[in-house]
């Protein structure tokens, strides 16, 4: 069975979702009152609540099928962060840098870059937008092969040395639920509740934060 679908959380029941980025960091006070701070990985994880978007029984029904689509927690699928879903507004393939060329390099893997050097982070982006995604070598826009499942563009040929490699584009979220059910009630006629839709941002084996 494959552990991730490629279909997005409908948007309809998305409204109203909150979340953001999460980072564990493990905090040891001293005895001269001075603290030790040291990050559990170098990624973020996202974290969101999408029951607030769900009032009818109709939104009750739909996140049920969907819910049992996924089998509950075990696959995964795409979601539209509502604050941060592209490169740019708008985008442009000038947006985000991938890297440089060296002539022999083929393949780049997109990022958003968040913050001004030297305190920025690059964030993995592995579920890009279908149809969205435009690079370009040196400011001129060039064709590429996209693989919209992991995030990763191809040349047909390597990039010249210290060629600048851009890109824009929009990007979804893995996520997967993050409780094993659902908590649903009928208030009043047509109107359900849903007390909680946990979602949990899926990170690949790179990215899990130690310990």
């Amino acid at each position: 069975m494959e552990s991730f679908h490629e279909v997005r959380f409908p948007m309809h029941l998305a409204f109203g979702t909150s979340g953001g980025p999460r980072r564990p960091i493990d905090i040891l006070q001293l005895a001269n009152g001075a603290e030790v701070r040291n990050a559990k990985g170098q990624h973020s994880r996202r974290e969101y609540n999408a029951s607030a978007g769900l009032k009818t029984v109709k939104e009750a029904t739909d996140i049920i099928e969907f819910f049992e689509s996924r089998k509950g927690a075990l696959c995964g699928f795409r979601f539209k962060d509502p604050l941060d879903y592209s490169s740019g507004i708008p985008v442009s393939e000038m947006d985000q840098i991938l890297g440089e060329g060296d002539g022999v390099r083929t393949d780049f893997n997109l990022v958003k870059i968040y913050g001004e050097a030297p305190y920025s982070y690059s964030r993995p982006i592995s579920k890009p937008v279908d149809g969205t995604v435009i690079v370009a070598v040196d400011g001129i826009k060039t064709a590429v092969l996209v693989d919209y499942t992991t995030g990763q563009i191809r040349f047909d040929n390597a990039p010249k040395i210290d060629a600048i490699i851009t890109a824009g584009f929009e990007f979804d979220v893995p996520v997967r639920f993050a409780s094993d059910s659902l908590d649903i009630s009928l208030d009043d006629f047509e109107v359900a509740q849903v007390q909680d839709i946990p979602l949990i941002e899926i990170l690949y084996p790179s990215e899990v934060p130690h310990g």
